[in-house]
Order: C-alpha cells, then sequence, then structure tokens
C-alpha cells in the first residue's frame, strides 16, 4: 500500500510543485551517463520527473509504482509517451535486461517490510541484464534526520497554480528503530481541506544493505556520497555478476 501523499489524488497532484527542486536527481543522471546505460528501470518513480529526464536523453525507461495517483500524474506530462508505466511492485515487473536499476529519493526506506525489501531486490535482480547495476540511496542512521522531522522546522505556505495556498507540515509521531513513523499535514487554503499522510521509514545500517544485496545475488561495488547531502545518505552501488 503505497502512502496517501502518493496514492491521494488532490496530494499526489502537490508532489512536483510541493519540491520543485529535483537537484538531487543530477547524480543519477550522471551515474546512468558513467555506466552508459540504454535501458533503465525506475523503481519508485512517483510522478516521474526522473524517468522523463531519462527518457528525453533517449534512453528506454520503466518506471514502477504502486501508487495509481502518482502514476497518472506522470502519464499526463510532456513526453510520457516515451516512457513504459507500470503501477504495481517489482514482483509485476515483465522481462526487461536493463542497464541498470535506481530507487531515488526515499524509495528503499519507504520498503519497510522484510519480505516485500527481499522480492524488490529479487525483482531487481531479474530486471537486470548480467552485469547491469542497481542503485539506490538511504539515510544514514547515525545522522537521526527525523529529528527535524517537527512542525517548528519544517511548516510553510506555497502558493501553487491552479490550487492556491497550501500549508504544510510534519509532525514525528513515533521513533522505535529501525522504523520512524512521520505525518505530513496538508492545508488547502481555497477550501479549507485538511488531508493527512502517516509515513513509515526503515531506517537501515550500511552493513545491514550490503548483506541483504549480498543475499540476493549483488556483488557491492561502491558506496557513494550524496552530493547534495553530503555525510547524511549512503548511495549505494550494486551490480549483477557477469555470468
Amino acid at each position: 500500500m503505497a502512502d496517501e501523499v502518493f496514492a491521494h489524488q488532490r496530494l499526489a497532484a502537490l508532489y512536483d510543485p510541493l519540491d520543485p527542486d529535483r537537484s538531487d536527481l543530477d547524480a543519477y543522471l550522471a551515474l546512468a551517463g558513467e555506466l552508459g546505460a540504454r535501458r533503465v528501470l525506475d523503481i519508485g518513480c512517483g510522478t516521474g520527473t526522473f524517468a522523463l529526464l531519462l527518457a528525453g536523453r533517449g534512453i528506454d525507461v520503466t518506471g514502477l509504482d504502486p501508487a495509481r495517483a502518482s502514476i497518472e500524474v506522470a502519464r499526463a506530462k510532456p513526453g510520457a509517451e516515451g516512457v513504459q508505466w507500470i503501477c504495481g511492485d517489482a514482483t509485476a515487473l515483465p522481462p526487461l535486461r536493463a542497464d541498470l536499476a535506481t530507487m531515488t529519493a526515499n524509495v528503499a526506506q519507504a520498503i519497510t517490510d522484510p519480505g516485500m525489501w527481499q522480492q524488490t531486490l529479487q525483482g531487481a535482480h531479474r530486471a537486470l541484464r548480467p552485469g547491469g547495476h542497481l542503485v539506490f540511496e538511504t539515510r544514514d542512521p547515525a545522522r537521526r534526520a527525523w529529528e527535524e522531522w517537527n512542525r517548528a522546522a519544517s511548516e510553510r505556505v506555497t502558493h501553487i497554480a491552479g490550487v492556491g495556498k497550501v500549508r504544510t507540515w510534519y509532525d514525528l509521531l513515533d521513533v522505535a528503530l529501525p522504523l520512524v513513523t512521520f505525518r505530513s499535514t496538508f492545508v488547502f487554503g481555497a477550501d479549507g481541506q485538511t488531508l493527512t499522510s502517516d509515513s513509515t521509514l526503515r531506517f537501515r545500517e550500511r552493513a545491514e544493505i550490503e548483506a541483504d544485496l549480498a543475499a540476493y545475488g549483488f556483488a557491492m561495488r561502491e558506496v557513494r556520497d550524496a552530493p547534495d547531502r553530503p555525510g547524511r545518505e549512503f548511495v549505494m552501488v550494486a551490480q549483477r555478476p557477469r555470468e
């Protein structure tokens, strides 16, 4: 089940205007070029920003996400016909022989159930050609990012064309490591409607991630830093070994 922030039609439509700076994707675009990727699987593609950036460079892209509302936003964007969109999880993937599979932003952490995490890694492995790479980011638990998830630090008002003013903030609900739960609140100035979305993220230690990747057939190649959040995240670069 996708969180309401991705699955609710009114909230999914806010995702891009509330977070218009996607410079965090620059490193992934550069990595796709570095690896010479011509076919990419974007797991947890959301509203399709990264998938469309790749497609704009002539790359064959499949965007996968379980939230139908987010996929509908993606399909309505210019250039969307150049991407194969799949509404589902990693168990719904057809054979792809992709050069690269990605999970950008918080996608890896949003997969909290161990069984679904296993299925996601197995699905990515099947979708990659031998020698293909899996790349994703995850927050370093030692940096305790959740301490900044409170109303005082996060409240803001954004004016969105066609929508009006939207007030948003985060509230931390529970910390029971490795799981952290928080609530996102959205108040629409136009009609006063208030919507909330509760999200749980899993903060995995680096050693745990490396062990999981090895268990499901990947070879670790590198752990990079996130250029836009130095020292706060692990960017894992793994490879399906050549056969």
